[in-house]
């Protein structure tokens, strides 16, 4: 957790005049490099985690940040103390020098009125989610920077960059106000074979070269699970299907996706009698390279 002598800007590695989009970068950078679920068991990274999470939190308030500027409050978010007041002798409060009357004034301005029912600070986070849970839709714990975790429901559809708001999940009211909510940045992490363009979803599909010569039907894996598919007869690589509604699931104003899996011919471990075939045959009028080389 950051300390009241710890340096917000610094700990996010931006300069004190950083605009917020840099400051919200920073900390996304940050957060992706030292989340405790992409470091388990990892204390230091947890503490950079923390650290990294309580600097943002400071720094992408305006109100906070304009307070931690003019000397109002630590790092940690803490009031410090007024002009005039030090630590005396043993360890009591006092003040040095000036005049009782004008210190009080002073603190009695800053302070104003006491303040009614405030809402509290929405808290920011990070959490990946993988390829699929993206897609198809999950439930996700995220660890807080004190420990205390929260289950995260990733609706179907959601792409790399979309923050979740939880309601009332932020830091807590001032004088009975409402919470804040908990704001939470998603990444999705890359599948092995699944590429996301808006609501379809690409794939490259490896076949033999029977397959591609004389078709016949694979079980192909999806999104949403297996599917049986029909291969044609003399299909080239780079020969692309269409599944219609097999890619990203409708949701809010999207219609459903499609899956769009382009054919890749591997040749696999030629034996003697493939060696054997292609010797005695030929194609006299195919040229595979169409003359353009």
């Amino acid at each position: 957790m950051i300390r009241m002598s710890d340096d917000p800007y610094k700990i996010l590695g931006v300069a004190r005049d950083a605009a917020p989009e840099q400051i919200r970068a920073a900390y996304r950078k940050l957060a992706k490099k030292h989340h405790p679920d992409l470091n388990p068991g990892n204390k230091a990274a947890e503490e950079a985690f923390k650290s990294a999470s309580a600097a943002n939190e400071l720094l992408s308030d305006p109100e906070k940040r304009a307070r931690y500027d003019r000397g109002e409050i630590d790092a940690s978010g803490a009031e410090r103390a007024p002009p005039g007041f030090r630590q005396g002798p043993g360890g009591g409060a006092g003040f040095g020098g000036g005049n009782f009357e004008d210190i009080f004034a002073s603190m009695f301005e800053q302070r104003g009125r006491p303040a009614g029912p405030a809402r509290g600070q929405d808290a920011r986070y990070a959490l990946t989610a993988d390829f699929l849970e993206a897609v198809n839709g999950a439930t996700k714990r995220l660890t807080l920077p004190d420990g205390q975790t929260l289950d995260v429901k990733i609706p179907h559809g959601t792409t790399g960059g979309d923050v979740l708001r939880l309601r009332g999940r932020g830091q807590p009211g001032r004088n009975g106000g409402p919470a804040g909510d908990a704001l939470i940045e998603i990444t999705v992490a890359p599948h092995k074979f699944f590429r996301r363009e808006g609501q379809n979803i690409r794939m490259d599909l490896p076949i033999s070269l029977r397959e591609a010569v004389l078709g016949g039907k694979i079980t192909l894996p999806t999104p949403t699970g297996p599917v049986a598919l029909s291969i044609k007869p003399h299909s080239d690589s780079g020969t692309e299907m269409r599944l219609r509604g097999r890619g990203v699931p409708a949701h809010s104003h999207h219609h459903a996706g499609d899956l769009l899996v382009k054919l890749h011919v591997v040749i696999g471990p030629a034996d003697e009698k493939l060696e054997a075939f292609l010797q005695s045959w030929d194609q006299p009028d195919f040229e595979p390279r169409g003359g353009s080389i």
